[in-house]
Parts: C-alpha cells; structure tokens; sequence
C-alpha cells in the first residue's frame, strides 16, 4: 500500500507504472505505508 506525501490519499494504480500522480493533488511523491512495529534488541 502507497500513500501520497502531501494529501496522504492511498494510490489505488500499479505502482510500477511510470509517470503516475495523484488523483487528488497531482503529486509525484509517494511513500509506502509500514506497520507500526516495535523491534527489540539485545545487548550481547
């Protein structure tokens, strides 16, 4: 799942596609939405 990075819109097209932008502001920018996952490391 990709989000704009301005109005945060999920993109609903391929990704892989070249020359996409967003329906909503016309950005070019996307990110790809991550879980928020809590990662724990231990010391040695």
């Amino acid at each position: 799942m990709y989000k704009c990075s301005q109005c945060k819109t999920p993109i609903s097209t391929d990704i892989s596609t070249v020359g996409i932008q967003c329906d909503k502001c016309s950005s070019k920018i996307f990110f790809k939405d991550r879980p928020n996952v809590k990662k724990e490391i231990r010391a040695r």
